[in-house]
């Protein structure tokens, strides 16, 4: 059974990316100042911006 529930984990999002300059991953999303506080205090749930890294989600959707 599948569940409606939103992947929320920056890993497997397509926002996070590796800084090879900086050395670590960082999000590319620019948030606004309000965003940006709820995500330091963790009151968010699910991310807005989260996007699967998964390119096949769409194909598997085909079959």
């Amino acid at each position: 059974m599948k569940s409606g529930r939103k992947m929320t984990s920056c890993e497997s999002c397509g926002n996070y990316v590796y800084d090879e300059e900086n050395e670590y991953y960082i999000c590319e999303v620019d948030l606004d100042e309000d965003d940006y506080i709820r995500f330091l205090k963790g009151t968010v749930r699910a991310c807005p911006y989260y996007q699967s890294n998964d390119e096949y989600r769409i194909v598997r959707k085909q079959i």
